[in-house]
């Protein structure tokens, strides 16, 4: 049996779909932080990088 990937905020357990993929943005059910994929084998789950607003638009 494998392990569970915890949140890095709040260290919950954090139930990742099979058909994950990596980089997809999952989040977390306790605490509510936008978690991202960075690893699939073994998963590994880190913060989602924070959304920038595009100054050359």
């Amino acid at each position: 049996m494998t392990a569970l990937p915890t949140c890095p905020t709040c260290d919950a357990v954090v139930p990742v779909p099979a058909d994950v993929v990596a980089n997809e943005l999952i989040s977390c059910p306790d605490c509510g932080s936008d978690l991202e994929v960075v690893s699939l084998n073994p998963l590994t789950l880190d913060l989602a990088p924070d959304v920038e607003e595009d100054w050359g638009e």
